[in-house]
């Protein structure tokens, strides 16, 4: 099961990075181009999608949060 990220839309589209563990070196990332009818409703920038082997989609609610405290923290810590 791949795990991507919603790094932004574009038109039609939601650009999405693929996230690795440990995380890829930026010349090796990946990025999928998903048209927005496809991804899960709430689902947003930033938000952690599971894509299974069939392509189905579904919004990771855990592991988005996860992220989400992780950079606001990261965010915070700068500006102190």
């Amino acid at each position: 099961m791949r795990r991507l990220s919603i790094d932004r839309f574009e038109g039609t589209y939601a650009i999405c990075e693929e996230l690795t563990n440990p995380p890829a070196k930026a010349k090796d990332i990946r990025y999928f181009a998903i048209d927005k009818g496809e991804i899960p409703q709430g689902a947003g920038e930033g938000s952690v999608l599971l894509i299974d082997d069939g392509g189905v989609l579904q919004l990771d609610e855990k592991a988005t949060a996860e992220r989400r405290a992780k950079i606001s923290k990261l965010q915070k810590n700068l500006w102190e």
